[in-house]
């Protein structure tokens, strides 16, 4: 029984710690931008993995999103890149944030400069 709870209270720790965005590139190519965003993650398997990220204005707006189709159990931190996101006009800066099944969004987000 000792070990049963060791092993709940692990996993339980492992499924409470969100994405974490460790690197992320922008790079204006002809008019639309290409992001490539660095995560980490103790992704598990099917049930619990960094399943997505967006970018996002200053408001909050969603500018664009890359759907990660399943887990990277074995490549952590990974990169994964998104392009052809239409990024305002004049806008400076924007936010990245990543989502983890079952755990949903992350409450913090990345602030991207775009210069």
């Amino acid at each position: 029984m000792k070990y049963i709870l060791a092993v709940l209270a692990l996993t339980t720790a492992a499924a409470a710690e969100p994405p974490k965005i460790t690197k992320v590139t922008a790079i204006e190519l002809g008019g639309t931008w290409r992001f490539d965003v660095t995560i980490a993650h103790p992704d598990t398997g099917w049930d619990h993995y960094a399943d997505g990220w967006r970018v996002l204005d200053m408001n909050g707006k969603e500018l664009g999103m890359r759907v990660l189709g399943h887990p990277h159990v074995n490549e952590q931190p990974f990169t994964r890149s998104l392009s052809g996101v239409a990024v305002p006009e004049g806008t400076r800066r924007v936010q990245i944030q990543a989502r983890d099944l079952p755990g949903g969004w992350n409450e913090t987000t990345t602030i991207v400069d775009l210069n």
